[in-house]
């Protein structure tokens, strides 16, 4: 079977404006890696918006990592329809780490969160990468 390189969608390709170089190359890699088809729905933030999305209790701090372009959210895709279900961001992290590790860029994925677990969400190492 001919390897064929999956691409991201312009609408995600739009969401990775801004965002760090080092954490596009390994979402890149990683949709090649993942079973589930995801996209990506945010990257950059303005600070007016995490400000909103705070005030609506979507997010709980004034200091995320989309502030800075080190972040992005993402959602599985599984049959080119949305869905929450746990197993498919597990799958997604695991295909990141899968590609963090190839390209030896720290990537931590929300879903290991002690606290408000966030499995749509993946960001550059903070010791690694500060903003």
């Amino acid at each position: 079977m001919k390897y064929e390189e999956t691409k991201f969608s312009n609408k995600s390709r739009q969401y990775l404006q801004g965002i760090h170089p080092e954490l596009i190359r390994v979402m890149e890699l990683a949709l090649n890696y993942s079973h589930v088809p995801f996209a990506i729905t945010e990257g950059l933030r303005s600070i007016e918006r995490q400000r909103s999305l705070v005030a609506e209790g979507k997010s709980q701090t004034m200091n995320s990592r989309h502030l800075t372009g080190h972040a992005v959210d993402v959602v599985a895709l599984p049959a080119g329809v949305v869905s929450w279900e746990g197993a498919f961001y597990q799958n997604i992290a695991d295909a990141v780490a899968q590609a963090a590790q190839e390209c030896l860029v720290a990537v931590e994925w929300g879903g290991n969160w002690n606290t408000l677990k966030d499995g749509a969400h993946f960001q550059l190492s903070q010791h690694d990468y500060p903003a």
